[in-house]
């Protein structure tokens, strides 16, 4: 058995990825993060759907159209595939544990 919340260092330099399921059609993934954003000129741009919940923290998404969306825990948001987006925020306090899904377009 796994948990979501299990290994998770007291601190990060970067963000930690950790694939939790993976197959062709789908892929599922753990990110956690402490205090980091996306690099300012860093867009991601995927040709494939992510759906991504704030399991703990928060976490603060940006569109390249300079719509902003706030996750705090619970919340989650469905980023359609081509849509520039990137990480503007997410918290210095206590761990962003991020549940993010990822399915063709």
């Amino acid at each position: 058995m796994n948990n979501l919340f299990s290994h998770i260092p007291p601190f990060l330099e970067n963000e930690l990825f950790s694939d939790i399921v993976t197959s062709e059609q789908v892929r599922i993934e753990r990110i956690v993060s402490y205090g980091q954003s996306s690099p300012e000129q860093g867009w991601y741009d995927q040709d494939e759907h992510e759906w991504v919940m704030v399991l703990t923290g928060f976490g603060i998404v940006e569109y390249d159209t300079g719509e902003i969306f706030e996750l705090k825990q619970g919340d989650y948001l469905a980023i359609p595939a081509q849509q520039k987006h990137r990480v503007k925020a997410t918290s210095e306090k206590e761990p962003t544990v991020w549940l993010a899904v990822f399915y063709p377009a």
